[in-house]
């Protein structure tokens, strides 16, 4: 299971990497996206569920974490944790722009700049975000088949 879904991350990683700008182009934010700031709180809750538990990157990382937890043949308390973990590093992300948002008097400018930067370099941060999760992944496959 492990293998397949290595190589299906990895196949992610080469098309996100394809598809990222060319040098000295400007990324072009997909359409959704461009919505997001015009939108309600209910509407951001809203997108929030379907980003989070629909989103085919999200899903394939997901599965792959629950892959790797499982293939460990740690006790179910110790995959529980395991699962918490990557619950707790998941949000850390996403965590932070809220933080910044009720903590920082400056949270205007820094998340208009935190939004220009992963705009840009969207390609680029989920290629090697795939590259390293499909790496492990494989990874743990190969070593499977060993034993």
């Amino acid at each position: 299971m492990s293998l397949v879904l290595g190589l299906l991350v990895l196949g992610v990683a080469l098309r996100q990497w394809r598809g990222r700008p060319a040098a000295g182009s400007e990324a072009e934010l997909p359409k959704w996206m461009q919505t997001i700031d015009t939108f309600t709180p209910v509407k951001s809750a809203g997108i929030a569920v379907l980003l989070s538990a629909i989103n085919p990157k999200n899903l394939l990382l997901t599965a792959g974490a629950a892959a790797a937890i499982s293939g460990t043949g740690a006790s179910s308390g110790d995959q529980a944790v395991a699962l918490a973990v990557f619950v707790v590093i998941g949000t850390v992300g996403p965590g932070i722009p809220v933080a910044i948002y009720f903590f920082s008097s400056r949270a205007q400018e820094l998340l208009a700049g935190l939004k220009a930067w992963m705009g840009r370099e969207n390609a680029v941060i989920m290629t090697v975000l795939c590259l390293i999760i499909g790496a492990k992944l494989l990874g743990s496959g190969i070593s499977g088949l060993s034993s």
